[in-house]
């Protein structure tokens, strides 16, 4: 616009040339351009043409002059195309409101994470006692329920144990009876002793009286001195047959202690091999090993004719109690808590979908439960961003595929 302006102003200004010709207008950049990219025969002109010069001006003048007041009257792109910058902008807005609700309805509610896998307790079926397995009825992956047995261990050599522990108390308890029966004549030779001292009692108080008498009359001259001598020999005959029998009462009755000893070792004796057929009985029991709770026997090592010893690994049992063990980064858990839904997605049948619950949030990172667990003290400190274990639990796992511990898992719990 301004560049019309200016060439406008610019006839009424300038001098006209000499020889009565007007001079042709003087062109800026931008006209130059436009006259460059004329066709040749157009702007090149030969010498012997310049006389014409004045005549084909202002032909030359007019399409340049006409050039700028088309463009003023040509409207701008905003004014040619309103409705596609609407719609446009429609779309735009359209497609961050979309946005905005598919981050609110499926993103910002749920947490996620791929670092979670299936977590069980694993244990070892391991033997309490050695022998030769003669039955393993289970193979590798198998499923079993509780009280199954596993393995079976020889058990002749238990048996022979356990008779001998069994014949041992049975000896134990003759020998305690025949200790009764001794205590028992004991009591019987106390009573004979007890009997004896009553005699002898008797006999002592005949011979002191006896005595007694034949001292008087030897003494008034009515009887002899030997009669007399021979009573106070029976009197003292009496009194040694008095102490004698208590002397046997005494002993008997201290045999009977003795007895009663006897029978108390005798009786700790018994409960000593009555634990040894308890014993001997488990050892017979361990010799059948069972399944304590449902679950999968897997690795399975042992087999028919093989000798196990005490503690060795047969299989690997796998318990049907499993659970997710997913480790969500410190800032996923802040609205996590026990009792939210979780959605399950397992890699090895990703068209199953399982659900479940969160059932804990471990008070720790997973680093610091660690053999080394880190030292941050020490050193140059480099904040990393700390996985937190959380367990996932599930009501009804499927039964028609195999789940175990390992598998990679994909939780996504509803946290908002």
């Amino acid at each position: 616009m301004f560049d019309d302006q200016r060439q406008a102003a610019e006839p009424a200004s300038r001098p006209l040339p000499a020889e009565g010709r007007p001079e042709a207008p003087d062109r800026d950049i931008l006209d130059l351009g436009r006259t460059d990219s004329r066709p040749e025969g157009e702007t090149a002109r030969k010498p012997a043409q310049e006389g014409d010069e004045g005549q084909s001006a202002p032909d030359d003048e007019s399409p340049d002059d006409s050039e700028p007041e088309d463009e003023e009257k040509r409207p701008n792109i905003l004014r040619r195309h309103p409705w596609a910058f609407l719609f446009g902008g429609l779309a735009v807005v359209a497609l961050c409101v979309g946005v905005f609700v598919y981050w609110l309805l499926y993103m910002h509610p749920y947490e996620s994470t791929d670092d979670a896998f299936v977590d069980a307790r694993s244990i070892a079926v391991q033997p309490k006692v050695g022998g030769y397995l003669v039955e393993v009825p289970v193979t590798d992956n198998q499923h079993v329920d509780a009280g199954q047995m596993l393995f079976q261990i020889d058990q002749r050599d238990y048996r022979i144990a356990l008779e001998q522990a069994k014949a041992q108390v049975v000896a134990d308890e003759a020998a305690i009876k025949n200790i009764d029966a001794q205590i028992q004549a004991q009591y019987a030779n106390i009573d004979v002793s007890k009997a004896q001292i009553a005699t002898a009692e008797a006999a002592l108080k005949f011979a002191q009286e006896d005595a007694a008498r034949y001292k008087d009359l030897a003494e008034r001259g009515s009887g002899s001195v030997q009669q007399s001598q021979s009573a106070t020999s029976t009197l003292q005959q009496r009194q040694a047959s008095v102490q004698s029998a208590n002397a046997s009462l005494v002993a008997a009755q201290k045999q009977i202690g003795s007895l009663e000893a006897q029978k108390a070792s005798t009786q700790a004796q018994m409960a000593r091999d009555k634990a040894q057929v308890e014993q001997a009985e488990l050892n017979l029991g361990y010799t059948t090993i069972q399944a304590v709770q449902p679950g999968r026997v897997v690795r399975l090592t042992g087999g028919i004719g093989a000798f196990a010893q005490a503690g060795q690994s047969l299989s690997m049992f796998v318990p049907d109690d499993i659970w997710v063990t997913a480790n969500y980064k410190e800032t996923q858990i802040t609205d996590m808590r026990p009792g939210q839904p979780v959605d399950i997605s397992i890699d090895a049948y990703p068209d199953r979908k399982i659900h479940g619950t969160v059932a804990s949030v471990q008070p720790g990172s997973g680093t610091a439960f660690s053999l080394l667990p880190a030292q941050n003290a020490t050193g140059n400190y480099v904040k990393v961003t700390q996985r937190i274990p959380v367990k996932i639990v599930v009501k009804e796992w499927p039964t028609d595929v195999a789940i175990g511990p390992g598998m990679s898992i994909v939780p996504t719990v509803t946290v908002r």
